[in-house]
């Protein structure tokens, strides 16, 4: 059996920043990850879907380590795997993934003070112990979307084809295309199958706002061709954090003024023959829910061709041959794509078993967004779904290494959070946005109050001052060896 300080799960960008913290900040200590696939990029090298791209900006989305070097900021899918594979590559890390391990089940043993995970490797089950799991698989469930009821689904006699595992063989050209969604995926398809598709419409019950970003930073370019590498990539990557911090920061503190300023941006892009008021004038206010972007306006762009549109509806039935909406319009279609959304989860959808008793993931608190209440040793990596993934995920992988350093220093052999209070009347999910596919998790989340140790995801000011100051033993307990069975 093999045995780690360090088991992470998961070989995307979060899992590679995790290796990366760890062989610098803890060189002592021996980690392994597992990956349940046979590449490595995580959403980058699953999703195959016309255009799957970014959207954020690489320089503060990439891993903070490696500078990104290409030319457009909100990169192609392909890329950013490269750059993923190039970087484990270049530290060695690809050297401790142990690809085609899913993991199945953990288990803590309070006797022990460690971990028991069982992983099925190419079939066959095997057993890795660690004294410390680094949870990087991402928040979404790899083998299944969001289930939608589509009404007539069952009808259709063309093609049926969900983003997440999209028909390597699927042929659009010359054909009428129907996406049903609004979020960041139909924003990013609808673009890319008009190149090629007779006719594309964005199906959607309710409206989303829709910002557009220059696809290459102008300053960027400018600081590669004047200043070395390092020296431009720190300098780009301080001013890009400082915009986008201000931004998200006054979006979130006065909505309006920012729903004011997205509305009339939007406005200045869309074609006349496009009713703003009724396809893009969201219920919600900006961040509510995940804002949308779109790289040098390619959305806004293809909604002036002929061969596009944008329908608000609700579905009555789907046909043979396409679908009838609620208030009678019949859309016709060769193919059509759900973009409905994700199948949310943590810890890669696993239920943790603590000394022989399942843990509810949707019954803790989180403890600074990254641990779980009665569940020890263990740390869920999340990003921020306000600003830039990896950003958040850097920052909790950083506070979880200082919790190991201290657990480390005071004797300790496991810590985990508390709280006093088992009522959950009072709390909250750990993600507050008001999508779909976010509400319909709320029982699989974990909880929070909002006060300080238990809230989610922040931001990288708030995290990195409270992970230079916070505290690591306000509502933590640690045990030691003498009491480990107390």
């Amino acid at each position: 059996m093999e045995e780690y300080d360090f088991i992470i799960i998961g070989a995307g960008l979060s899992g590679i920043d995790a290796a990366y913290r760890l062989k610098t900040q803890l060189p002592d200590c021996s980690y392994t990850i597992l990956e349940a696939r046979d590449e490595i990029g995580g959403t980058w090298s699953f999703f195959s879907f016309p255009g799957v791209r970014s959207d954020s900006e690489l320089t503060l989305f990439g891993l903070p380590w490696r500078p990104w070097i290409h030319e457009k900021d909100m990169a192609e899918g392909h890329l950013i795997r490269q750059y993923i594979e190039d970087a484990a590559r270049s530290e060695g890390i690809d050297k401790k993934i142990q690809f085609k391990h899913k993991v199945v089940e953990v288990s803590w043993s309070s006797e022990e003070q460690r971990w028991t995970l069982a992983v099925l490797a190419d079939g066959l089950r095997k057993e890795f112990k660690a004294k410390f799991i680094l949870a990087c698989s991402g928040y979404y469930d790899y083998t299944k979307p969001l289930k939608a009821e589509i009404p007539g689904i069952e009808n259709f006699q063309g093609t049926v084809a969900h983003p997440q595992f999209w028909p390597k063989d699927l042929d659009y050209a010359n054909k009428k295309v129907v996406i049903i969604g609004s979020g960041a995926t139909a924003v990013t398809l609808l673009p890319e199958m008009a190149k090629t598709a007779s006719h594309v419409t964005m199906l959607q019950r309710s409206p989303s706002y829709v910002l557009s970003l220059p696809a290459s930073s102008a300053l960027g370019e400018w600081l590669r061709r004047h200043f070395p590498e390092r020296v431009a990539h720190s300098i780009n990557w301080w001013l890009s954090l400082v915009l986008e911090y201000f931004f998200v920061s006054i979006a979130l503190t006065f909505p309006k003024l920012a729903r004011k300023h997205i509305m009339h941006e939007m406005k200045k892009q869309l074609p006349d023959k496009i009713d703003m008021n009724v396809h893009f004038n969201p219920r919600y206010m900006p961040f509510d829910q995940r804002l949308c972007m779109c790289p040098d306006g390619d959305f806004f762009k293809a909604l002036h061709q002929d061969n596009c549109d944008v329908v608000t509806d609700h579905i009555e039935t789907v046909t043979a041959d396409g679908i009838v909406t609620k208030s009678g319009v019949k859309l016709e279609a060769d193919v059509i794509v759900t973009a409905t959304g994700l199948h949310l989860h943590l810890l890669g959808g696993i239920t943790p078993i603590i000394d022989g008793e399942p843990v509810d993931v949707g019954t803790c608190y989180s403890w600074r967004g990254t641990m779980l209440t009665g569940v020890p040793n263990a740390g869920a990596v999340i990003g921020y779904t306000t600003s830039s993934w990896t950003l958040g995920a850097d920052a909790s992988i950083k506070l979880l290494i200082k919790v190991w350093k201290h657990m480390r220093k005071i004797g300790a052999t496991s810590v985990v959070p508390y709280h006093p209070q088992q009522d959950l009347s009072s709390s909250r999910p750990v993600v507050e946005h008001s999508s779909t596919y976010f509400v319909t998790a709320q029982s699989r989340l974990p909880r929070i109050t909002g006060k300080s140790p238990w809230y989610g995801r922040k931001n990288t000011v708030y995290d990195h001052v409270k992970l230079w100051f916070g505290s690591v033993t306000k509502g933590l307990k640690y045990t030691f060896p003498s009491k480990k069975n107390e």
